[in-house]
């Protein structure tokens, strides 16, 4: 397990990036965080390390969005207002999880009886007495433990 404290949404967005330029083929990552903690800013900078250019928003009406423009595709996926696993079904989830891309999920605590066995976990924390800005990650995933930012 690796924590990681930044202080402004660059250097999470920085975080995201370097693990978007570190993560391999096959890697399912799951983005755990309350409202407004800056899950989407992470992911913006994944994306970046991903060599995607184009805008990336939450998917939060569309469960999930596909950039296929980077090293590999990308699979940003949003099941905050999953109604049940069927849904996931529905989208056909297993070609995404087990395909050649990689799949950030948020709110994958909804979903965590589908999840791969190995996941990527990561936690988004703020701590107001720290200061608005700052927010503690925590990465679980052997192969990240020697990310580093600044």
């Amino acid at each position: 397990m690796k924590i990681i404290e930044t202080k402004n949404e660059n250097a999470t967005r920085e975080l995201g990036r370097k693990l978007g330029e570190m993560v391999k083929k096959g890697t399912v990552l799951t983005l755990n965080g309350d409202l407004g903690v800056g899950k989407t800013v992470f992911t913006q900078g994944f994306a970046k390390g991903l060599g995607i250019e184009e805008p990336v928003n939450s998917p939060t009406f569309t469960i999930v969005q596909v950039y296929e423009e980077g090293r590999m595709p990308f699979y940003h996926f949003d099941v905050y207002r999953i109604g049940d696993i069927e849904e996931m079904e529905e989208i056909g989830y297993e070609d995404y999880f087990y395909g050649d891309g990689v799949c950030l999920i948020e709110w994958a605590e909804l979903i965590r009886e589908i999840l791969p066995k190995q996941c990527v976990s990561i936690t988004i924390e703020k701590d107001l007495e720290q200061g608005f800005d700052y927010r503690r990650i925590t990465i679980e995933g052997e192969e990240y433990e020697n990310i580093s930012i600044g």
